[in-house]
């Protein structure tokens, strides 16, 4: 652990001179011990007055050893060399030393910090870890761990840049040197204090690689203006982006300090920071889970349903869809905010898909229920069997992200059968369509359909009919059956598509062809797993 010595003395006065509060000068101090920051801000004010008061020949140490992991380092100073003796009016002022610390304590105590802006103080007490963590049970999630996040006001930045630049002045003014010129970053001391007591408060414990994410979002609007003059100095480090609502965000800032130079800076910001009349606020307070993903089979027994919503020129044009059958009671079940499908293909409004089902999975975007046993997902596979006899879903199951790739692998390489019913308007017999029975990897140039070149790229695709077999009806009509390659377009296969598809059912028997019936009979793909149901 890094300790307070006598090396320390000059920040710590310099600080507490300033309005820095006890835990922003450990962090100056370069302390590593996460134990310590955990202790009261009183304890640790007076800890400081303590080491105040000690001679220069005692070097001990005030703080308990506590071995802790490593910290993360945040670089504040620059390495180009550059004009370093500079004020808010191009000189930095001359500090006078604390030689009494119980003057600088009373500086410094009650007062909003100058650095943090009271992230460090109030908002490490209990009260507010209650008052997040009974915003997280009131949202009523599933959760066995979770990971902490808190979003900062971007000015916090500039604030330890100026302190800093007051600290560097102060050692050198009584001829120090730095061994080290970088601090403990202010978020990650934060989550040094606040994980035990959410931990302790939620009963659960605290995982940088949980999906179940609590958030704290924080503003001073008291320092908002504090930015705005590393716009003129470094106007290319802000640059307006979608959804964000100002360009002052913390990494542009980030960018600004690393690029201005010493002296500007020093011109436009007093060193040290001011001490302001409030602290921050804590503007949201958010949960979030992970999305869970659900995968399945659905056979699709209706020609008037589409897999998705269909809407064309912002009018619905029927009632429901594949996927909100699915869906509703998904989103009901996981309480999600909402959700994305997708499927292992997809079939025309008025085709059927029939056999085992066609493969589909859905995202639900930040569940509030997560856990669900084989037996639970079986009733709810029920529920939307039998709330709808267009829809049948099968192998209904919980998987993983990653396994959600399976089913789109290798789409064009996969194969799917098909039931055509077609009509011809010539007369035929059996031996008229038996040719078809005989012709085997049948190549294929599908110039993109007229019915989708509105949503889709004009392009030719290659297919391949592996096997067809013929089923005669009557002299106008017959049934054939398909292996095809998936992303084959069998309506033009059979039509022609005034020419677009060659060769297609009309050329090969001579004579105009028409599609009356399409139905999925099996989509070739190993997933998801089977279950037993």
């Amino acid at each position: 652990m890094s300790s307070l010595t006598e090396k320390d003395r000059p920040i710590v006065q310099l600080l507490l001179n300033t309005g820095t509060c006890p835990r922003c000068i450990l962090r100056f101090c370069c302390v590593g011990s996460q134990t310590l920051y955990r202790h009261p801000d009183k304890d640790l004010m007076k800890d400081l007055q303590d080491f105040l008061k000690k001679t220069r020949e005692e070097e001990d140490p005030v703080c308990l050893d506590v071995v802790d992991p490593p910290c993360k380092r945040i670089r504040l100073e620059r390495t180009e060399e550059g004009a370093e003796d500079l004020n808010h009016n191009g000189a930095l002022p001359q500090i006078p030393s604390v030689t009494d610390g119980n003057a600088a304590v009373e500086s410094s105590a009650g007062k909003v910090c100058n650095v943090c802006l009271g992230i460090l103080q109030e908002f490490c007490e209990a009260d507010f870890v209650k008052k997040v963590c009974q915003k997280v049970n009131s949202a009523d999630y599933q959760f066995t761990s979770f990971v902490f996040s808190v979003s900062l006001p971007p000015q916090l930045s500039v604030r330890e840049r100026a302190a800093w630049l007051g600290v560097k002045q102060e050692m050198r003014n009584l001829g120090l040197s730095l061994a080290k010129d970088d601090i403990v970053q202010l978020k990650e001391a934060y989550k040094w204090i606040i994980h035990p007591q959410l931990a302790e408060e939620l009963g659960v414990p605290a995982d940088g690689k949980s999906l179940f994410e609590v958030s704290v979002v924080f503003a001073h609007s008291e320092t908002d203006e504090e930015c705005r003059f590393l716009a003129t100095a470094c106007p290319d480090c802000f640059k307006p982006a979608k959804n964000k609502q100002s360009v002052f965000t913390r990494m542009a800032v980030m960018k600004a300090l690393e690029k201005i130079k010493e002296e500007d800076f020093l011109k436009h910001f007093p060193c040290p920071p001011s001490s302001p009349k409030n602290p921050c606020d804590a503007l949201e307070i958010q949960c979030n889970n992970g999305a869970v993903f659900v995968a399945g089979r659905y056979n699709k027994y209706s020609r008037n349903l589409p897999q998705t919503p269909w809407i064309i020129d912002g009018e619905r044009k029927l009632e429901s869809s594949v996927e909100e059958l699915i869906s509703e009671h998904l989103m009901a079940e996981f309480k999600a905010d909402s959700f994305n499908f997708s499927s292992s293909g997809r079939e025309d409004v008025d085709v059927r898909t029939l056999g085992n089902g066609r493969p589909f999975a859905i995202e639900l975007v930040n569940p509030r229920r997560i856990h669900f046993t084989a037996e639970e997902m079986k009733r709810l596979q029920q529920a939307i069997n039998n709330s709808s006899d267009k829809i049948q879903v099968r192998d209904l199951q919980l998987v993983t992200r990653s396994a959600i790739g399976r089913m789109k692998e290798g789409e064009e390489e996969k194969t799917k059968t098909y039931s055509a019913l077609i009509w011809t308007d010539r007369a035929i017999q059996r031996e008229d369509i038996a040719l078809l029975d005989d012709i085997k990897e049948l190549k294929l140039d599908q110039k993109t359909p007229l019915r989708v070149l509105h949503r889709r790229p004009l392009a030719v695709r290659c297919r391949v009919i592996h096997t067809m077999s013929s089923e005669y009806i009557d002299e106008h009509h017959f049934r054939l059956h398909l292996k095809t390659q998936a992303g084959t377009y069998i309506k033009e296969f059979v039509h022609g598509d005034f020419g677009r598809t060659k060769p297609n059912i009309g050329s090969l028997l001579n004579r105009t062809a028409d599609i009356l019936e399409l139905d999925v009979e099996s989509v070739d793909v190993d997933w998801p797993p089977t279950l037993d149901n």
